[in-house]
């Protein structure tokens, strides 16, 4: 079946792929994405799946023949969008569809206003700053920018896919050139609030004119999006990309001695890995990700939360948590997101971070010794991603407290990976966890008492983390990977070029 698949993308290369080099445009910048067959993701699936997206694929290549699937979004790097990105177009050129990825320009006062959307489409105030008509001014005036630019590369009957509040007021613009254009918002809360709908109404002059609108849950969607354009695909992982792929316990060691995370003996000896484009990387030496904190030692339990530094993720409630129960001395905590400097477009960043430093020197010696603050390096993306994939096999139980979440594509890592979570129920969290069978769930995530209660039970009880473990793994397998997801990219396509 994996030679069938090859079959298809190589049957389509001179009718579907003429496109894919790209003019390039000065200051527009243009991700590149190399294919890779559906073939791979297909040894990660039983039979009967791996049929139908067989079928699917040969669906597509006559369905999307001489258009090109656009993804605009505001960064490469950093982000749970940035990485399914990298792994449905690269699918996508695989099956032999012309799929690519523009990331959007602004500046400071641009992502600041994004932010500002970001956090009340939450249903959280933020940073409590206006949404008026300066800030309508400075939006519009960043998309027209950037939609000038776009013009360049972008076609009639071509497809674009537009990415968050960021990219929302490309909408008309791109559908005047002729394009179909569907926004796809990852974030939004179960139940709306007045800063909700502050945001929605802002929103709403740019995105309402969408050919259809896609979101992680339906109770997402604002009033406004008319049923019929309503599309809910939760996202997915790809089992094989550096973050998820299996990785031998001898491996998981090498690489968080080699950065300095745990303790060990470095042979020396080349890390090396493969990239996404199918280049070999190398894991470099690293001594300063914790901050000057000496490495872990390798024998102690660590319990976990990797996610942007923002305030939403609560990683200031995780710390107050696990510091509030006495925990046996060898358990560690690790707060892990990426260097802020590498995150353009999240301004809110460094400040979270500084929370984080301020209550961990308030706290006891003895518990400041065993909670460290982990900046992972975000200039190789394929680096970061293995680095993370390592933290988390290595971790004994994987966490994720946020105040409220649109979906969790942590979660779902940590879940493939067979980690006892513990997870707040919000967002998608809800979708992907059922309490005590895949995970234990929080009902309110600003209850630390409950938190730390949950931490205390798998501690104290390794035969239910490793049931829930084995059920995470499994629930990952049936519902989120890629193929389900591309099948839905490919239905929601027919419906619209029909």
């Amino acid at each position: 079946m994996t030679a069938e698949m090859d079959a298809i993308a190589a049957a389509a290369d001179e009718t579907v792929l003429p496109r894919l080099a790209p003019p390039e445009v000065e200051g527009l910048e243009q991700v590149a994405v190399k294919r890779v067959s559906l073939g791979l993701l297909a040894r990660a699936l039983a039979p009967d799946r791996v049929e139908h997206l067989r079928a699917v694929a040969e669906r597509a290549v006559p369905l999307l023949a001489g258009r090109v699937v656009w993804n605009i979004n505001s960064t490469a790097k950093g982000g749970g969008v940035a990485e399914m990105l990298q792994t449905l177009l690269a699918y996508g050129r695989g099956a032999g569809v012309d799929t690519r990825w523009l990331v959007l320009r602004g500046e400071e006062e641009f992502f600041a206003i994004t932010k500002r959307l970001h956090n009340r489409l939450h249903g959280a105030a933020g940073d409590g700053g206006p949404l008026g008509q300066h800030e309508h001014d400075e939006y519009a005036k960043v998309q027209q920018a950037n939609l000038e630019l776009m013009k360049q590369v972008i076609r009639p009957q071509d497809i674009v896919l537009l990415h968050d509040p960021q990219t929302a007021g490309l909408v008309d613009g791109l559908r005047e050139l002729g394009a179909i254009v569907i926004w796809r918002c990852h974030i939004g809360c179960d139940e709306q609030n007045q800063w909700s709908e502050h945001a929605w109404a802002f929103l709403k002059t740019y995105a309402e004119n969408a050919d259809a609108f896609i979101f992680s849950r339906e109770a997402y969607a604002p009033q406004w999006v008319r049923g019929d354009a309503l599309w809910v695909i939760p996202p997915s992982i790809d089992p094989f990309s550096a973050k998820n792929r299996e990785m031998a316990p001898e491996e998981v060691s090498r690489v968080l001695v080699r950065t300095g995370i745990i303790v060990g003996a470095d042979d020396g000896r080349p890390l090396n890995f493969e990239r996404r484009d199918g280049s070999t990387g190398e894991v470099r030496e690293y001594r300063d990700l914790m901050g000057g904190d000496r490495p872990i030692p390798a024998s102690v339990r660590i319990v976990m939360q990797v996610s942007r530094w923002d305030s939403l993720k609560d990683m200031t409630g995780v710390l107050t948590g696990f510091a509030m129960y006495p925990t046996p001395d060898d358990v560690h905590l690790l707060l892990v997101g990426p260097d802020i400097s590498a995150v353009t477009d999240d301004p809110e960043g460094a400040g979270v971070l500084q929370e984080c430093r301020d209550l961990l020197e308030s706290l006891p010696p003895e518990t400041r010794a065993r909670v460290h603050l982990v900046n992972l390096p975000m200039d190789d993306g394929d680096e970061n991603a293995l680095i993370v994939n390592a933290l988390q096999r290595h971790a004994a139980i994987v966490v994720q407290k946020s105040l409220v979440e649109g979906f969790g594509l942590t979660v779902t890592e940590a879940m493939w990976k067979s980690r006892p979570m513990i997870a707040s129920a919000v967002g998608g969290i809800q979708d992907q966890i059922v309490d005590r069978r895949d995970g234990l769930l929080i009902t309110d995530p600003t209850d630390l008492d409950v938190f730390a209660g949950a931490l205390v039970t798998l501690l104290d009880a390794p035969d239910l983390a490793a049931r829930l473990g084995a059920a995470a793994h499994q629930r990952v397998l049936d519902e989120y990977l890629g193929d389900r997801h591309l099948t839905q990219y490919v239905d929601l396509f027919d419906s619209l070029i029909r």
